[in-house]
């Protein structure tokens, strides 16, 4: 192969690269900007299920709003069992990199409201497979995105075709901060959902598996009523947590004093 053939050859994958990364974050803008409503609140349990599954289950009650266009608030209170009975969890979820988000805890044993620090971020959220920082939104400009395929996901309720986008961290902050070196993102192709995740841990070999089983359109706006995050070290399942929603309410009016740290302390 000649020089020439060799060049056009580089700027014929170059332009493809770059198509492939400008569809992907295309894509992911849409995804991002999807209408989830203005308000959600919710009764949720989570089941926490170990590598010898042993089940262990919570109930709790979520509330979430948006402030405004760059700011969510959301709070969780945990309901049950008796351990964990009036714990509490409230995160200011801000849009744009010139804010980090706020998250803080309330324990009542302690009676104390704990802030959460950014270095703690990719810890386990109350035991879950789930982190700290799995519990807000994403920044896109906070990485670079590829379309890696298309394929499908078969459900009970049909086949749907989805994108897969691998996510890459820009910075070592990010990376530590989330707790991943990179993520697979699998969203559907009619409704720009975020179906199906697959998580690389930087701690580790070992990988997380997020997947929504089950969907539900909801006074118009989609809402994942069962989500499960699974943690593996090869073939082997360390853990496994699984959300479901119930109870939901979207688009209801919501006091800004639900969202405040007096709130959580407080209780329901």
């Amino acid at each position: 192969m000649n020089k020439i053939t060799l060049l056009a050859l580089g700027v014929i994958l170059a332009t493809a690269n770059v198509s492939a990364a400008d569809e992907a974050r295309s894509i992911m803008e849409r995804a991002d900007s999807r209408d989830d409503g203005s308000s959600l609140i919710s009764t949720m349990q989570m089941i926490l299920i170990d590598k010898n599954n042993k089940q262990r289950t919570r109930q709790m009650r979520t509330f979430s709003k948006d402030i405004d266009d760059n700011t969510e608030h959301k709070t969780i209170f945990f309901l049950s069992p008796s351990d964990v009975k009036n714990t509490a969890f409230l995160t200011y979820d801000y849009s744009g990199d010139d804010k980090d988000d706020d998250q803080w805890m309330y324990l009542p044993a302690l009676k104390k409201t704990k802030r959460i620090p950014a270095s703690d971020k990719d810890s386990a959220f109350m035991g879950s497979d789930f982190t700290y920082s799995d519990m807000t939104d994403k920044e896109l400009d906070d990485y670079t995105f590829k379309l890696i395929k298309e394929t499908v996901i078969k459900r009970k309720d049909g086949a749907h075709p989805v994108w897969v986008i691998e996510s890459l961290p820009v910075s070592q902050a990010i990376i530590d901060e989330t707790g991943y070196t990179k993520s697979d993102l699998y969203v559907r192709k009619d409704n720009y959902v975020l179906t199906r995740a697959k998580f690389y841990l930087k701690k580790s070999s070992r990988l997380k598996y997020m997947d929504v089983s089950k969907l539900e359109k909801i006074d118009g706006i989609w809402v994942a009523m069962q989500t499960t995050m699974t943690t593996k070290q090869g073939t082997q399942t360390l853990h496994k947590t699984i959300l479901s929603n119930s109870d939901v309410e979207i688009n209801q009016p919501i006091d800004n004093d639900m969202f405040t740290i007096r709130t959580i302390e407080k209780g329901l």
